[in-house]
């Protein structure tokens, strides 16, 4: 069996696992706990609203589309899916992982696991030169937007799973109310989008802050200040958005 075949496989047991693991988290659900009633247990302002989360079910087709694109005889031994390597298949492990500290309450070690999740998918992105790369259609919906859309959702996560385990270990912010460090992370998430805007015009991760944004606008509605920053950066996210499509358009 080639080093390539058995990438391949690794990457479909993998989120075969991963998904699984999903459904049981809803299902179930794993330790008796519904995955978005424990978030409801942190008062938090960086939590977007429960349909926000619908973007899983997004995510887990964009897997399902890049496990079928990899197996393509065409793609077998593709550079650019050798420099990927197994950093897809880790990370499949990493959101696996998570789900049983996050129902199990372990939220320290959730946040540790998060953040390696942000970090695989991170190099992921770059090791596969994310809308710098000249592809196929096929091979930019497969994967280009399959892991922009991915790493766009973990980091609004990675930021709310740390936001809700200060909440948890009672940290005070320094002094700083919970709303103003809510505009702070709005604020330092946009950066991140506009940064993404203009160095790689990375529509889908745009287009995954535009949605969460939008839902913790929806969802913290007894924060005045929260709500308008979340609205003022959704719409600064997607004019970026809208900036970037004209762009690679024009190219």
């Amino acid at each position: 069996m080639s080093k390539d075949t058995i990438r391949q496989i690794a990457n479909l047991l993998t989120a075969v696992l991963a998904l699984t693991i999903n459904v049981l988290a809803v299902t179930l659900p794993l330790n008796g706990q519904d995955t978005g009633e424990i978030s409801d247990r942190f008062q938090v302002y960086f939590v977007p609203a429960g349909y926000v989360f619908s973007i899983w079910s997004v995510i887990y087709l964009g897997w399902i589309a890049f496990i079928i694109f990899q197996f393509l005889p065409s793609q077998k031994e593709s550079p650019r899916l050798r420099r990927l390597g197994y950093l897809f298949a880790f990370s499949n492990l990493a959101n696996a992982a998570w789900l049983f500290c996050w129902h199990y309450n372990l939220f320290g070690l959730s946040v540790l696991v998060m953040l390696a999740l942000l970090g695989l998918l991170i190099a992921s992105y770059l090791r596969l030169n994310v809308n710098r790369s000249s592809v196929t259609r096929a091979e930019y919906w497969s994967v280009d937007v399959v892991f922009s859309v991915y790493l766009g959702w973990i980091t609004v996560a990675t930021v709310a799973n740390i936001t809700s385990w200060l909440y948890f270990v009672g940290w005070d912010g320094f002094g700083i109310a919970a709303q103003t460090w809510a505009v702070i992370m709005l604020a330092v998430a946009s950066l991140l989008g506009l940064a993404m805007a203009l160095t790689r015009r990375d529509v889908g991760y745009l287009a995954v802050l535009v949605w969460a944004f939008a839902g913790i606008a929806v969802k913290q509605t007894s924060a005045p200040m929260v709500v308008v920053s979340a609205w003022s950066a959704a719409a600064l996210m997607l004019g970026l958005a809208l900036f970037s499509l004209v762009r690679r358009r024009m190219v």
